[in-house]
């Protein structure tokens, strides 16, 4: 099973990948991680991935170009048919709660 990942942080992820049960499974090939961070494909010398918001108000927001660019570069290394695509999860402050109702028809 191929879990492709897109995280700004892929060092948290390797303890996971290293210790116990989800370390057999990685290591035996029943799991496949790959971890892809968006500054990889952002421009400038500071491979800046937020931006102020445009409508104004306090913090950050996440800049549309390098998530869509590392998004089509998984698609592209994954190279599946239209018809056979995986699932693409998108969290948002703004959607639904991540529950065990919702984790469960995501399965």
């Amino acid at each position: 099973m191929r879990f492709d990942v897109i995280t700004l942080f892929p060092e948290l992820f390797a303890p996971f990948l290293q210790h116990g049960i989800n370390r057999r499974a990685f290591e035996s090939g029943l799991v496949d991680v790959h971890l892809w961070n968006p500054r990889d494909f952002a421009e400038g010398n500071y491979r800046r991935v937020d931006d102020r918001p445009f409508g104004g108000g306090p913090g950050m927001v996440m800049m549309a170009e390098p998530l869509w660019q590392c998004l089509q570069a998984v698609r592209a290394e994954r190279a599946e048919p239209e018809d056979a695509r995986a699932p693409l999860l998108l969290f948002s402050p703004i959607g639904d709660a991540l529950n065990h109702t919702s984790v469960e028809r995501w399965s």
